[in-house]
């Protein structure tokens, strides 16, 4: 019997992984008891429009460790600035290390055509670093890996240069209690700062045993559109009958520039 399989998110701000991937990740947690491990790259310190970059920092730390917890994952953010992360060598060679030190069957990132410059730069830094984590003489202090991960570009909506291609789709429905019970960990974002953004801080409730369902509400309309853009796919890949009923999902593009899915990878990979 093969060893579980070990899944590495690079996002690039806390809550990024579970907005993007939380079905999934839980999928492999709870169904192939998979080693996960979650990165936010920046410390996010600039999503708030009240609190101090100091006092989110510490919070945000908090909030991603406690997600985290909800899937039995570790959940790290480093103390990359947010807003001003950057696709430099330095920060490429520390993407590289962490790839070869956890040894991940599959990276989870964002792709590099993205309306968010940090999450750009996260999909550029791992796109980069997927041929050289294999390069003995580049980082010479970790030992190289002998074959790239597969490396899946987190879902998207974007269309220019060239939208998402659903390689892979998820029927998140059955996941959606985790991928809230998450989310609401980040309760700097959903319950402050993104509601700020959207107008409708007026309408988060004040009881925390309302928050969830509104929570649920918000984020089923946040990612409506996703079933329809990738409706094609879905039919595919679950039949015509429910393909078409599917409401909530996650899709996924294989990155050409790393491991590929062959019917033995994707078979270890992709049991779902």
């Amino acid at each position: 019997m093969s060893e579980p399989p070990r899944i590495l998110v690079l996002g690039a701000h806390p809550d990024d992984a579970e907005y993007h991937a939380g079905g999934l990740l839980t999928c492999y947690r709870k169904e192939l008891d998979a080693t996960v491990k979650l990165i936010s790259l920046t410390d996010g310190a600039a999503g708030h429009h009240k609190r101090s970059s100091e006092e989110l920092k510490a919070l945000r730390q908090k909030e991603s460790a406690d997600a985290g917890a909800v899937i039995g994952a570790e959940y790290l953010n480093w103390d990359l600035p947010d807003a001003h992360l950057e696709p430099t060598i330095k920060n490429r060679d520390r993407v590289i290390r962490e790839i070869r030190s956890f040894r991940p069957d599959v990276v989870l990132t964002h792709r590099t055509c993205d309306y968010h410059p940090d999450h750009r730069a996260v999909g550029q830094l791992t796109q980069d670093a997927s041929y050289l984590v294999t390069v003995p003489k580049v980082v010479p202090d970790v030992p190289p890996l002998f074959k790239n991960p597969v490396i899946l570009y987190m879902t998207d909506l974007f269309t220019r240069p060239a939208p998402l291609r659903p390689d892979l789709v998820l029927d998140v429905e059955p996941q959606l209690d985790s991928v809230i019970d998450m989310l609401a960990c980040h309760r700097t974002q959903v319950f402050e700062w993104l509601a700020y953004e959207q107008g409708i801080l007026d309408q988060v409730p004040q009881k925390p045993e309302q928050r969830l369902a509104w929570l649920r509400t918000w984020f089923q309309n946040e990612i409506a559109e996703r079933a329809n853009r990738f409706r094609e796919a879905l039919i595919a890949t679950y039949g015509e009958e429910k393909g078409r009923a599917i409401t909530c999902c996650e899709a996924f593009e294989v990155s050409e520039y790393a491991a590929q899915l062959d019917d033995d990878i994707r078979t270890k990979l992709w049991p779902f």
